[in-house]
């Protein structure tokens, strides 16, 4: 296993094909079927590399099997918080681990870019989700988001994590 940051030759959309995958299969019954199946090919590829976003990826077996984003909070009232904008698996890789280690090394990553907090955001229905997070020392807070998505109302969550305790 591997985990490093993507690089030039790292395919986008094979990396946008894991945000795709894992949308699909861990949003089911979460966000509408019908939103899900119309996700094109390559929904993600473009947005990946943008600017103030670092993206790692964790390799088993010379295959990219997750990723993750990582940045200075999106949110000006938490300017000072690192965030984890995503971490998606390939469905056959989740609940084996490695979303432990991906969530491990964006806690590093973060407290090397000076972050002592760290916030990101999850579907409320998202249960397995939740649980990884918490379990991982993740608070829930009482901040949430509502969104739509594919014309399902969608209430998302914020969890916060104090880096003195990884």
């Amino acid at each position: 296993m591997e985990i490093r940051f993507i690089n030039p030759n790292d395919d986008l959309l094979e990396i946008s094909n894991i945000y795709e995958c894992s949308w699909k299969y861990a949003y089911k019954n979460i966000i509408p079927q019908e939103y899900l199946d119309s996700i094109p090919k390559g929904r993600w590829a473009n947005s990946i590399t943008k600017d103030g976003m670092f993206n790692l990826v964790i390799i088993e077996n010379g295959l990219i099997i997750g990723t993750s984003g990582i940045c200075r909070s999106r949110w000006k009232q938490y300017s000072d918080y690192g965030e984890i904008v995503s971490i998606y698996f390939l469905p056959e890789y989740m609940g084996k681990g490695f979303g432990n280690h991906l969530l491990k090394r964006c806690i590093e990553e973060l407290k090397r870019l000076g972050f002592d907090r760290i916030l990101l955001w999850v579907l409320e229905d998202n249960i397995r989700a939740r649980k990884f997070y918490e379990k991982n020392g993740f608070v829930c807070s009482d901040e949430y988001l509502n969104d739509n998505i594919g014309g399902k109302e969608i209430r998302e969550v914020m969890y916060s994590y104090n880096c003195g305790k990884f």
